[in-house]
């Protein structure tokens, strides 16, 4: 969530990152009028409430020295007047309510501010590479597609998941889904003990009000998974960011505890709401799937030099597993809601011929942050400040799978297993079928 005051302060400059963020500049002028309006109502509304607050308390005053005077029929006249200020007040604080509710929904829907060095583009065609790492090599005429390989390998079957539980879930048996398995193991393994983070294993449900900290609500309601808890509802978590980032939510963290380092291996749910007829076919694009995520928790000052030192940790994972990739700023129309500034790191698929999302890393400067209400203690202890936010894919499983898959594919329909899996799956080298 944006700070009002920063917007009050600098109109132009919202209007233009929201113009950046593909709004018509009348849209974005239109909104930063009516917040700055909201503001300017529900502040004098405070300065009334404030001046007969102040009134009521200069009359009581009045009260007791007419009292001790003798002089009744003031007492009597002031005591009305504190009644009717007090009525005032009561009716007033309600108002207040009404308006700081009315204003935090409207900021609660508008955009981050890209930072200044975000490509400005409309879509992912307007994406810049910035590193590219291992070669693609010559694109064979027998190379198949995940889903291909796994079904002619007995081991993947959507059509089984699709009696269970309609489409985009899969089924995943024998080594691939030990694979899968190891492929979360090494990550965490590989975040944990080299990389500093610590593993958290996370509630998989939580409250509206922790999906709203991490920006998932209000506007992405439909792309997630309720189910029904006491008289209220529970998320399921579309991602761990979710619930990691939370951990600081309504907290003060000493300085010198920062930066925090979270990561955690779980399921997470999406119901896909926006992407009807995109990658119905295989794992892709899921409402299931499990993913490595990395949560970074830090000052000000470090967000940036932390943004890139996740992002180097993500890719770790890729080079370990020996897959071509690249990374690339994401512009500003293709940037998510929250974040400030985004690397994808796309991993090559030879199946498909082409570069697919597996990580996404970005930082989201103090806005979870104020929206959690998560601070921490200034190195002089004088002052609080909101904490910066940070969260990475480290990385997809799912799609490290089908990554592995294409990538040590063989001629003869079997999958060769990267060296660093090894150990994970018992020394076996090959998957073949059986």
């Amino acid at each position: 969530m944006l700070d009002i005051k920063w917007i009050r302060d600098n109109p132009k400059a919202l209007v233009e990152a929201l113009v950046k963020r593909s709004w018509s500049a009348d849209d974005a002028q239109s909104t930063v009028d009516d917040l700055i309006a909201r503001d300017e109502a529900r502040r004098a509304h405070l300065s009334e409430l404030q001046v007969k607050q102040e009134r009521r308390n200069a009359a009581s005053k009045e009260i007791g020295n007419a009292m001790r005077s003798g002089d009744a029929a003031l007492a009597e006249k002031l005591k009305a007047e504190v009644g009717e200020i007090k009525a005032f007040i009561q009716n007033g604080e309600a108002r207040e309510r009404e308006l700081d509710k009315a204003l935090n929904d409207a900021l609660a829907v508008l955009p981050n501010v890209p930072l200044d060095d975000v490509p400005v583009g409309k879509d992912e065609h307007d994406n810049v590479v910035k590193r590219i790492v291992g070669e693609v090599p010559t694109r064979p005429n027998w190379v198949k597609e995940h889903f291909e390989i796994g079904e002619a390998l007995g081991m993947m079957d959507f059509e089984r998941a699709a009696k269970l539980s309609g489409s985009r879930f899969t089924v995943l048996k024998s080594q691939l889904a030990r694979m899968e398995r190891a492929l979360g193991q090494f990550m965490l393994d590989l975040h944990t003990t080299e990389h500093g983070y610590v593993e958290v294993q996370p509630p998989l449900m939580v409250r509206d009000e922790v999906l709203f900290g991490t920006n998932q609500l209000p506007k992405f309601e439909l792309d997630l998974f309720f189910t029904p808890h006491g008289d209220g509802r529970l998320g399921l978590i579309p991602t761990a960011e979710v619930p990691l980032t939370n951990l600081v939510r309504e907290e003060i963290t000493p300085h010198e505890k920062l930066p925090l380092r979270y990561t955690a291996l779980t399921p997470c749910f999406r119901s896909e709401a926006g992407s009807a007829g995109r990658d119905t076919r295989g794992m892709l694009r899921q409402h299931q799937f499990y993913k490595v995520e990395l949560v970074s928790i830090t000052n000000q000052e470090s967000s940036l030099a932390e943004h890139e030192r996740m992002t180097q940790c993500a890719e770790e994972v890729l080079k370990r597993l020996g897959l071509p990739f690249r990374t690339v700023t994401l512009c500003t129309g293709d940037m998510g809601f929250g974040a400030r500034k985004t690397y994808d790191i796309e991993v090559w698929l030879p199946g498909q011929n082409a570069y697919r999302e597996i990580s996404s890393c970005s930082v989201c400067g103090d806005f979870q942050a104020r929206r959690m209400d998560a601070r921490y203690k200034d190195k002089d202890g004088k002052g609080n400040r909101f904490v910066h936010t940070l969260n990475g894919s480290g990385t997809a499983v799912g799609r490290a799978l089908i990554a592995v898959i294409e990538n040590y594919q063989n001629e003869d329909g079997s999958v060769t297993i990267p060296e660093v899996l090894r150990p994970y799956m018992g020394g076996l080298a090959k998957i073949e079928s059986k």
